[in-house]
């Protein structure tokens, strides 16, 4: 008897979560029936406690979504691409698994899902000011090299101070 009063308890719960998950979407009543009726049933209160966890976890993707959270994938991928031009503004070999392990062990983290979203941003912006830094040097040392060249092509060897 407890054991099914439980039950009970767990798919008013998820019963309700349903509920809430279709009230954040703005989903209206015809939208809500049709995702009831897809399960053979005519109301919410009948689905089975699995397919109501089901369909709770697929509402709540889409909140998720909606909620921003596209928004980390976003930086995630920034970030690599941004170290992965670092790395070929040095020459070095670049592939996912590199990159993945240079943004863990600059940001202190051992998986790089679990990086959360200031770090990823931090890190996009670091490594992109890396690669500017790394133009504007080679540029620099581009300038200096003509300028010694060319004073030394004049036949004045003194050295540029």
């Amino acid at each position: 008897m407890a054991e099914n009063r439980t039950m009970d308890e767990i798919h008013r719960s998820i019963l309700k979560k349903f509920h809430t998950l279709c009230g954040v979407l703005g989903l209206t009543d015809d939208e809500k029936h049709a995702i009831v009726s897809s399960y053979g049933v005519e109301s919410s209160r009948d689905m089975d406690t699995h397919d109501l966890i089901n369909v709770c976890a697929k509402l709540s993707e889409q909140v998720n979504k909606k909620a921003g959270h596209g928004e980390v994938d976003k930086l995630r991928k920034r970030v690599m691409a941004s170290i992965g031009a670092y790395l070929r503004a040095t020459g070095r070999e670049s592939n996912a698994t590199v990159i993945k392990g240079i943004a863990c062990r600059a940001s202190g983290y051992d998986d790089f899902n679990k990086i959360p979203k200031e770090r990823l941003r931090n890190l996009y912006y670091a490594f992109n000011n890396k690669v500017k830094d790394a133009r504007s040097v080679d540029s620099l040392a581009g300038i200096m090299e003509t300028a010694v060249l060319l004073q030394f092509a004049d036949g004045n060897k003194k050295m540029l101070n």
